[in-house]
């Protein structure tokens, strides 16, 4: 072959090479993930993304409470609930209506006197009767009260009458039919609830024994008075 023929042959078989050549230097139709320009930064997850048995963790529910859409804890406080409500315990005379206020003079005098006959005007008859027990009593109002004082005369309970509308009281059914002002206020408190004031004046009325008594039966249940918004002697007994 002369050398004319051996240089076309050379040149022909570098064009049949060139293309093959020119594909392998094709950049990829698609750049590469480093060049690929990313959006915002997804939030960090809250759980790891491995759960407790090597799996994925378990799922959330699909509507998470947020701080603002968190339901608040409107369950009643016991300290404020109905029954717990602090009593009110009245000391202040001038919240007692006039006519109530004026019973409690008129039992006050008549008990001061030292004859259980001066509270006969008091108690009442028929259905405004004060009530002396919770059954029937077989005698004039009067010669009941001797019966149940600790003496013959009487006096012991008028003592006691004195003691009780000394102290302390409380509203019952404060605005209702039955609306009460009731002497003394320990009928409506807890006794393991007193102060040791509260204690002092219990104290006055009963014996130490005696409260330990009404600790075990749950209440106190010595004599107590009540009297109506309208000046009503509605009751005078012990008991619960």
């Amino acid at each position: 072959m002369s050398a004319r023929s051996a240089a076309m042959a050379a040149l022909l078989m570098m064009s049949l090479c060139s293309p093959a050549q020119a594909l392998s230097e094709l950049k990829p139709a698609h750049p590469e993930a480093a060049d690929v320009e990313q959006g915002s930064s997804l939030p960090p997850l809250d759980e790891p993304t491995i759960g407790p048995d090597g799996g994925l963790p378990p799922p959330d529910p699909i509507i998470r409470a947020t701080p603002d859409s968190q339901s608040e804890d409107v369950s009643t406080d016991p300290a404020i609930a109905e029954d717990d409500v602090p009593l009110d315990i009245i000391t202040d005379l001038a919240q007692l209506p006039e006519p109530a206020r004026r019973m409690r003079e008129l039992i006050l005098a008549a008990a001061t006197t030292g004859d259980p006959e001066n509270l006969r005007a008091l108690l009442g008859t028929g259905p405004n009767a004060t009530q002396l027990s919770y059954g029937e009593i077989e005698t004039d109002p009067v010669s009941y009260l001797r019966s149940i004082s600790g003496d013959s005369e009487g006096q012991e309970i008028l003592a006691i009458l004195i003691d009780l509308l000394n102290t302390g009281f409380v509203r019952i059914d404060a605005g209702g039919q039955d609306e009460t002002y009731v002497w003394p206020y320990f009928v409506a408190l807890p006794l393991d609830s007193l102060t040791a004031p509260q204690r002092v004046e219990l104290l006055r009325l009963v014996t130490a024994g005696d409260v330990e008594d009404m600790k075990a039966y749950g209440a106190y249940n010595f004599y107590r008075i009540g009297i109506s918004p309208d000046g009503e002697w509605r009751f005078f007994m012990a008991g619960d």
